[in-house]
């Protein structure tokens, strides 16, 4: 029987940052990818880019790389944050942008245990999910664990 490849996915607004290390190091990913188009946000002050690298490599023993080509692009962000486009033609849009970027030809051993990192509290209105769901379509044996 093949591997199962382990997804994880993990918000940062809306917790401390001793909770959200603590579910981080818990989970035992063996490195966090940013897919957030800007990762010098000032959303949360533990979550920009050079102290998410210190952080993830200090308390949870793990890498740490951004990959904006998981993430939307800049217009189709603003208009679905500005209330422009429902969530419904946002993952419609983000989808075709997956299709167009053919994200399913990045390796699976390469993101196998890692853990996708976007800022929404929750999965269930953010692209981090349609990623994971999207790959999970197009590889074979995917568990995804939001954490």
């Amino acid at each position: 029987m093949s591997h199962m490849v382990q997804i994880y996915t993990i918000g940062f607004t809306k917790t401390t940052a001793e909770h959200f290390f603590g579910r981080l190091k818990q989970s035992r990913s063996r490195r966090l990818v940013d897919v957030r188009l800007n990762n010098v946000s000032q959303l949360s002050g533990f979550a920009k880019r050079d102290d998410l690298k210190f952080f993830a490599r200090e308390i949870c023993d793990m890498g740490y790389v951004h990959v904006p080509n998981l993430a939307p692009t800049k217009p189709m962000l603003d208009a679905y944050k500005k209330g422009d486009m429902p969530w419904a033609a946002y993952e419609a849009s983000f989808e075709s942008l997956m299709v167009e970027r053919k994200i399913e030809k990045l390796r699976a051993t390469d993101l196998d245990g890692c853990c996708l990192l976007c800022s929404e509290d929750t999965p269930h209105f953010c692209h981090r999910r349609l990623v994971a769901e999207y790959l999970s379509r197009h590889w074979a044996g995917v568990e995804i664990i939001h954490l």
